[in-house]
């Protein structure tokens, strides 16, 4: 190995990327934007709340205190419907997904039951509802418990078990700080496949591949130089995200040297597999949709955006086989938990798979296959 050569190529490539300022600009660029997008979103979840619309038949005192309790508890933003509308015309008329009735007499019923102890007097709340609404199961489960709440209250007995909260964590995180992991691994994953990927092929494509071996870079030199490169342009593209979610979100995370660790695994696993791609795929244009293929699905399943608790049990099983499923996980656990056994299992995980498909991807990647 010779480390001038080594330098020489890696010089190459990073004055590649000052000479192609735009396309450096939309990769650093679309990372941020998706922590700016989302952290904007979901900045304190204590805010987030559904919309919920309410027809009150009954019109009284009590109707509309119960429904300040649902607006209070339930953190609902409540749209009152007209009484004389039909309700489910108005669901279907107004695009909504859940429109709660209060019937007329509900103030009599709760008057006979508190002050006459009238054991049989009840109402009925009807939900009227758009079952395709992916959200609307979720607001009828926080209704029902609002709502057994509020009518234990008005019972007069105490209940007779009572719940607390308490978190295993020291401190409350909000949604953003467990999102930057897995920004920070998806855009390391897609930089390192996509910038293996198209460089070799398009290198390959214009025959210099084969003429490299004509000169004095082995091959060795020349993968080297590719991993220090596309590991510099992942910290610049890190510290970018990081210096955003600060600056904007204001994020509390744990910097440390598994943060680089991760990295460089995630590194060194998806250049593996973008030169595996490479030895397969001839062209370009194929190699690109190639590595599509892989990266998409991968930072949907593997909890990038979202926890894979919310996927169904077999999506879960083949979410836990993904390499940037280790990579997320191990970035949260050193980040947010501070936990290192985890951070060590999932860096052990990722490690091997690393070494395989790196090992595989030096195998595969040849001099002379360039025409």
């Amino acid at each position: 190995m010779n480390l001038r050569v080594v330098g020489a190529n890696l010089f190459v490539k990073l004055l590649s990327v000052y000479r192609e300022k735009t396309a450096m600009f939309f990769t650093l660029a679309f990372p941020i934007i998706l922590i700016l997008v989302f952290g904007t979103i979901f900045m304190s979840q204590d805010n987030v709340g559904f919309h919920l619309c309410v027809q009150d038949l009954d019109q009284t005192k009590s109707s509309v205190e119960s429904v300040k309790a649902l607006e209070l508890n339930g953190k609902f933003k409540i749209t009152w419907v007209d009484p004389a509308v039909n309700a489910t015309q108005y669901v279907r008329d107004n695009k909504v997904n859940l429109v709660l009735i209060i019937p007329k007499g509900y103030e009599m019923s709760l008057l006979q039951r508190t002050e006459f102890n009238d054991p049989d007097a009840s109402v009925t709340i009807t939900y009227i509802y758009d079952p395709s609404s992916s959200s609307v199961s979720t607001k009828m489960d926080i209704l029902n418990g609002v709502l057994a709440g509020i009518n234990q209250e008005m019972s007069g007995i105490p209940p007779f078990i009572r719940s607390a909260e308490k978190s295993i964590l020291t401190r409350k995180y909000r949604f953003i700080e467990y999102f930057i992991p897995g920004i920070i691994a998806m855009s390391v994953m897609t930089l390192s496949l996509f910038g293996t990927v198209n460089l070799n092929t398009e290198l390959r494509q214009k025959g210099i591949i084969r003429k490299l071996s004509t000169t004095p870079i082995t091959r060795t030199d020349w993968i080297l130089s590719d991993i220090l490169y596309q590991f510099i342009i992942a910290v610049v593209s890190t510290t970018a995200m990081l210096l955003v979610s600060y600056a904007v979100f204001n994020v509390n995370l744990h910097l440390n040297a598994w943060l680089l660790a991760f990295i460089l695994l995630d590194v060194f696993a998806f250049v593996g597999i973008g030169m595996i791609l490479t030895r397969f795929v001839k062209e370009a244009q194929s190699a690109a949709a190639a590595a599509n293929a892989i990266s998409f699905p991968m930072m949907f399943l593997s909890g990038s955006f979202f926890p894979i608790e919310l996927m169904p049990g077999f999506l879960q099983k083949i979410a836990k086989m993904l390499p940037l499923y280790y990579v997320n996980e191990g970035l949260r656990a050193a980040m947010v938990f501070e936990d290192n056994m985890a951070a060590l299992r999932c860096s052990a995980v990722i490690g091997v798979f690393a070494a395989v498909v790196f090992i595989l991807g030096i195998i595969a990647t040849k001099w002379e296959e360039g025409r």
